[in-house]
Order: C-alpha cells, then structure tokens, then sequence
C-alpha cells in the first residue's frame, strides 16, 4: 500500500505539478480530520509521515495515572496498567504516545480524510496554473479559439482558458473555433474557480512584443523600441533606435525583403506599421514622425510640447492622413502637439518667417521625458482639414 501511495504521489507531482511535500502536509491534515470525527478532539494527536517509504504513524499523546477509575477522557488519559503494557519503565504523571489505527476510523471519518485530501488537490492545483500564468502577465501568448460567450471570446492557453472581451478586441476582427491566435495577457487574477486571464488584441504592448520576438536585434537589446502609438485594426507607428551605429534600426525591424515585418503585419490582420528613427532631437522626432509625408521645417518647443510643422502642399493630406490619423499618431508617439501647415497657409499667415520654423539640431535636450507613450494632440488649422480619402 505505501509503495502504491508513494507511486501516486510521484503521478500527482509530475502530472499537475504539485510537490510532494504539499501531498504529505494534505494526508496529514486528513487524517487529523478523520481522528477528529472519529473520536470528536484531536488536540493531543500527532501524525508523522516518512517521506522516503510512505510510513505513517498517528499517536495520541495521553497522561499516564494510576488506575482505570481515574481516566476522566479515553482519549487525553491511560491506566497505568494499559500504559505498561505499552512501556515497561512508564510510570504515573508521563505521558505516553498510544498509536491509533486508522483502521479503527468509521466511514464517515474516512470520507472526510478522502475528501481533505481531495480539496487540497484541487486548490494546490488552481495555484499551479494560477502561478504559471502569472509569469505570462505582459507577454504574448498563443492561444486557441474556442467559443463566443456573448460578444467575448473564450481562448484555451493550453492549461486555462482566457477571455478576450470586446472591448479588447480588433474593430472588425472574427474568430473561428479551433483557430490559432496570438494575444496579451493584461491580467491574471487568482480566483476559487481557477485563474482568470484577461487578454487583449488591441493593447500596444501586443506590437512591442511582437517585434522583440520577430527581431532579434531588439531581443538582444541592440535596438530599442522607444514609443509606440497604435490604433488596433489600421495603423501602428513606432520609433526604434540603435544602440550599435553599425546597426540600422529600421532596417532590422523590416527585415530582408519585409518578411520581419510583413510577418507582424499578417499576425495583426492586415494593420498598416510605420517604423520611423527615433532621435533626442524633437524637431527631428516630429519630422520623422510624420512619415511617409515630406516636411519642409519644423520647430518644437521641448517646453510646452508643441510642434509647428511646414510642409509641401501637396503633402498636406498625406502629412494630416485619412480621417487625421496620421498627425494624429505622430502626435501621440512623440507626444507633442503638432500644428500642420501648408508652404501656402504658412506664408500667408502674419509675420510668417521660416526661419521661426527652423530647430536648432546642435541644442541637445536630455532625452528623459521623450520616451515611453504620450497622448499627444493634433492641431490643424481651421482651413487643412484632413480629405476623407487622404491617405
């Protein structure tokens, strides 16, 4: 039987990941249990388990006194006559540990044990996967497709399932069941029921981690990806640098051919990405920000936060983008706010010197406060609204 139980300690721990130690500690507390609905106290009642065999003893530990009319609790006292028959040298006022067969427990109290033991099963369990899961909290993860619960979607991450709820998901995006798809985990929270994992498919994070799979040069912390600005289902814009000149960041995020970033763009559905430079100099930032539009001079004031943008006017609707969209993440990847003019509203506004748009590229500014994401607006004027079909 011991070596049995040792056998199907050993399946538990290697199956579900739970120690044996914690099984050990479980069998003890049930038969404690069981002791204590067998005889109704279990205070004075030690079991002790041999971790190598299997071998257990439960013991009660009784008051020796002098004779049988004088035991007030079979289960706290013993005769002095009973106790020698246990030990030869005990002798009044000691006390003596009696062992107590569990065989001698009724059904009930058997059921308990059983039942302890299957309790804590489950609950060490639940925290196995509940801790798994949390080392992923901020990663990307893939799961699969199972089912819609509503207008959320349920993902089977192999050990838990995760919910995806709508307000996570891509506008537009479908899933079939069975289907393989990549997610952030926001959040994993330790509940009876098991963990609850929160994903998401819009998060900006999601397009971090993307590229530090795809890219080995920012896996290996060669290039950094410095701000992201993402509006999940049509556009991505980010800033990477290099910490190696001889490494362009770019072109390592594009890969030979685009297939580094084409392969993030087929995971993400289709959702256009810009990589532009990043650079300590703001009025480069914004300049490079708003690629693919041309720009003709900028100033930025590291100060307030704001940018004064000139461009072609036949860049205007590619600078603002479709709907804005592209000032408008431009805006919130370098977090300034970003007034577009063309060379034609410009120079018809008053006192309008280019000069008054040129940046300074040898003023250095720490680049502390320029990293990370901003929500940043955009700033059109009254007459450069974007075209509907700008792109």
């Amino acid at each position: 039987m011991n070596t049995e139980l040792m056998e199907a300690l050993d399946a538990l721990e290697r199956e579900k990941g739970i120690a044996k130690e914690v099984l050990f500690k479980a069998i003890e507390d049930s038969l404690l249990t069981a002791c204590k609905n067998h005889f109704g106290k279990a205070d004075n009642v030690k079991v002790e388990i041999d971790r190598e065999t299997g071998d257990y003893l439960v013991y009660a530990a009784k008051e020796v006194v002098k004779t049988p009319e004088e035991v007030e609790d079979d289960m706290l006292q013993i005769a002095l006559d009973d106790a020698k028959k246990l030990a030869k040298s005990v002798k009044v006022g000691d006390v003596l540990n009696v062992e107590i067969k569990s065989k001698e427990f009724g059904r009930i109290a058997t059921m308990s044990a059983k039942n302890v033991i299957l309790q804590k099963i489950r609950e060490e369990e639940r925290n196995v996967i509940y801790n798994q899961y949390f080392e992923k909290e901020k990663m990307v993860v893939t799961g699969v497709v199972q089912r819609y619960i509503g207008k959320n979607v349920s993902i089977n991450l192999g050990k838990a399932d995760a919910m995806l709820n709508e307000s996570e998901m891509v506008k537009g995006e479908e899933f079939k069941p069975t289907e393989r798809i990549k997610v952030y985990v926001l959040d994993v929270k330790n509940t009876p029921k098991g963990p609850r994992i929160n994903v998401s498919r819009t998060h900006p994070e999601l397009v971090r981690k993307l590229f530090e799979s795809e890219v080995s040069e920012i896996s290996d912390g060669i290039v950094e990806i410095r701000s992201i600005a993402r509006e999940a289902g049509s556009r991505t814009k980010i800033a990477v640098w290099s910490n190696n000149p001889n490494v362009d960041p770019v072109g390592a995020c594009v890969g030979m051919n685009g297939s580094r970033v084409n392969a993030i763009v087929d995971e993400l559905g289709g959702e256009k990405i810009d990589i532009v430079n990043w650079d300590e100099n703001p009025g480069t930032l914004v300049q490079n920000a708003l690629s693919p539009a041309s720009v003709v001079a900028v100033f930025a004031d590291p100060d307030e936060k704001t940018a004064k943008v000139v461009v072609p006017d036949d860049q205007l609707s590619l600078a603002i983008g479709k709907e804005g969209q592209n000032a408008r993440l431009a805006a919130k990847l370098t977090g300034y706010k970003i007034d577009i003019k063309s060379e034609t509203q410009a120079k018809d506004s008053p006192g309008f010197r280019y000069e008054d748009y040129m940046y300074d590229e040898d003023e250095f500014y720490d680049e502390e406060g320029y990293e990370g994401e901003y929500e940043g607006d955009v700033i059109l004027d009254d007459e450069a609204e974007a075209p509907a079909d700008g792109e």
